[in-house]
């Protein structure tokens, strides 16, 4: 296969912690030899997209999950529709992305949010960046919305987890990165409200993206990821490697 003679497009999906694996599929993507010229990614794959498309080296990438309080939940909000004041961190961000602007990323990022006020996905690729990433970042209720273009925006899983639509037509070769896995429960892990909600919204969003995911090319979906839970940052390490090591499995197969 003459992949690397191809115009690859890189597909991120969200998933909390269980996105570093994106970071380690971009490790191995770097070892083989291959680069995405353009990107797209939702919630926590629009800021593992931002780095990869601002050359950002892979160490760095992991420091920003680890040094950015995204996990670490110490942020409260008072007044605003979400446990954590999603504004405090933008000034972190911008130790990461100082020119802040889509123009200023070496590689053509498209990251999608939700607009809550119109009940509508937002595709958004120029202007300023770190507003839209935080945006697309913004797991409700957990996160408070981001004001962005004068209306309220919060996570573009909501509507799109895989957001593949910006890149199909700009390349010849399509990889996807999944990791909102769905498996086989046991009852057990089904008694009580939160475990019952948190399954009903992986069935749904499993569900609405799985043909997007299937039209890739090559698509990366670790398994393992499912023992990390998505905001439990004591996972990065371990999500990352996890990462990686699929990547690397799946490049040898195919490549």
């Amino acid at each position: 296969m003459q992949t690397r003679s191809k115009s690859i497009g890189l597909v991120l999906s969200g998933g909390g912690v269980r996105g570093m694996a994106h970071i380690g599929v971009i490790k191995a993507m770097q070892e083989f030899g291959l680069e995405a010229t353009v990107v797209a990614g939702s919630s926590v794959g629009a800021l593992v997209g931002a780095l990869y498309s601002a050359d950002k080296p892979i160490e760095d990438m992991l420091h920003f999950f680890k040094d950015t309080p995204l996990f670490k939940y110490n942020y409260f909000a008072v007044a605003k529709p979400g446990l954590i004041n999603t504004e405090r961190f933008i000034s972190a961000f911008q130790q990461y992305f100082p020119e802040d602007s889509f123009e200023a990323l070496k590689k053509d990022l498209h990251v999608v949010a939700t607009n809550l006020e119109q009940g509508e996905e937002v595709f958004i690729n120029k202007g300023e960046l770190i507003r839209p990433l935080l945006a697309s970042a913004a797991l409700p209720p957990v996160f408070s919305p981001i004001e962005y273009n004068g209306a309220l925006h919060a996570d573009g899983g909501i509507m799109n987890n895989f957001p593949s639509e910006p890149i199909l037509s700009r390349v010849e070769y399509v990889i996807g990165s999944n990791v909102s896995l769905v498996s086989k429960l046991e009852k057990k892990h089904l008694n009580n409200s939160f475990q019952l909600t948190g399954r009903v919204t992986g069935l749904m969003i499993y569900a609405i993206n799985r043909e997007k995911i299937n039209n890739c090319n090559l698509i990366i979906e670790p398994q393992e990821l499912e023992n990390i839970g998505i905001l439990d940052r004591r996972g990065i390490e371990k999500a990352y490697a996890i990462g990686y090591e699929t990547a690397v499995r799946t490049f040898e197969k195919v490549l």
